[in-house]
């Protein structure tokens, strides 16, 4: 039956034509299937680095910037504020910063690149509040010595200049310091690895 008027160049053709139409089907099926497991242009934007101007910081003011969906403070302190750090370490839950809650760069006593300059997420290491800023060394309702910080009104949760923690208080860890770097003097970039500039 094979000699019975079969071409076989006709099948050969057929097949041929059959796969290359079949593969070309299949990558335009894969293109759009492989590319919606990219994340979108949204979230990567949502996940970029943040530029932070801080040229017009100026000595116990702090900024807030958003990075990824949290606010992020940068805090410029004052001489008062730095001389007060080292003091606080006794009533500290990690005063050295032994937990990771920072870049190996800014595990310090100041938890900082630039001793002058705080870069810290503004949520309670608790429950995720966002505490409030209370820079003035004055005595408190919640911590007669006080000598400026955050704290969380939710659950009484204290943190020095530093974002580091207090023994005592329902947060188990210091504020989170982000990756970040100095892009200038006067530029923090907020999401990036880096030092200083």
């Amino acid at each position: 039956m094979s000699g019975d008027g079969v071409d076989t160049s006709k099948r050969r053709f057929l097949t041929a034509a059959a796969t290359v139409v079949g593969g070309v089907g299949a990558v335009y099926t894969a293109v759009p299937f492989l590319a919606s497991w990219m994340p979108s242009e949204r979230a990567k934007a949502a996940g970029a680095p943040v530029e932070a101007d801080i040229s017009k910081l100026e000595e116990g003011q702090m900024i807030r910037v958003q990075w990824r969906g949290k606010p992020v403070w940068i805090l410029k302190r004052n001489e008062e504020m730095l001389s007060a750090l080292p003091g606080l370490d006794e009533r500290l839950r990690d005063p050295a910063s032994v937990d990771p809650q920072q870049p190996e760069y800014a595990q310090n006593g100041t938890r900082s690149i630039k001793p002058e300059v705080l870069v810290a997420v503004g949520i309670c290491t608790h429950l995720g509040c966002s505490p409030s800023f209370v820079p003035e060394a004055l005595p408190q309702p919640y911590d007669p010595d006080w000598k400026g910080g955050f704290f969380c009104p939710c659950h009484g949760s204290r943190f020095d200049l530093a974002g580091r923690v207090f023994k005592g208080v329902p947060a188990p860890l210091n504020l989170e310091v982000p990756p970040h770097t100095y892009i200038s003097e006067t530029l923090v970039l907020i999401g990036e690895d880096g030092g200083a500039a």
